[in-house]
């Protein structure tokens, strides 16, 4: 029996032995596994930290956006209005400069159109009519004239007569044998003779 006793506390103290040992590898795992999860903690702590930080980054460049510069480049929504109203300001001016300057053409179209015909006065020998036997061989004392754009004979008689030269549309036409009263032309010479000069 006391082999049987001796093999029940050797069963025993093997067993005690077995479980210590199975306790302490179950311990050194619970201890592994214990050691890993602190490190995951600490890691997730880092990891809100780092969080934390860039949405406080994030949120700076935000209100950076969203809050002008005080860069002098950059212009103000005064400074835009301020330039607005200039440019305004500048084009009712030149408006009225374009009207004035439209009114002055008008009227000095208006006085070059009433002006008189300034004869210039020469003496020429031009060719007698044909058939005026009166008046072939003497020379004739007149002015010439150079035609000006809506010029017509009896206008330019009467500018002469206005200018004491009493002539007349027909003396004109007897005087330039060859023009046709209705076509004369802006450039063409006419000969104006002065009845009344000696």
């Amino acid at each position: 029996m006391k082999r049987i006793l001796f093999a029940v506390l050797l069963a025993v103290f093997t067993a005690t032995v077995a479980v210590r040992a199975q306790d302490s590898g179950t311990q050194q795992q619970i201890d592994k596994i214990f050691g890993m999860i602190q490190d995951v903690q600490a890691a997730q702590e880092l990891q809100t930290k780092k969080m934390a930080a860039l949405e406080k980054d994030i949120a700076d460049l935000r209100d950076k956006v969203n809050t002008p510069a005080a860069n002098p480049d950059n212009a103000s929504a005064a400074d835009l209005k301020n330039l607005a109203e200039k440019v305004q300001e500048i084009d009712k001016k030149r408006a009225a400069d374009r009207e004035l300057i439209l009114n002055q053409i008008k009227d000095l179209g208006k006085s070059v159109a009433g002006a008189p015909v300034k004869p210039v006065k020469n003496k020429v020998t031009p060719l007698p009519p044909e058939g005026d036997t009166a008046t072939a061989g003497a020379p004739q004392t007149g002015h010439n004239y150079i035609v000006q754009k809506g010029d017509t004979l009896p206008a330019i008689a009467k500018a002469y007569r206005e200018q004491g030269v009493k002539v007349t549309t027909t003396q004109i036409l007897k005087a330039n044998p060859g023009i046709d009263a209705n076509k004369i032309l802006i450039g063409q010479k006419i000969f104006i003779p002065d009845p009344n000069a000696k």
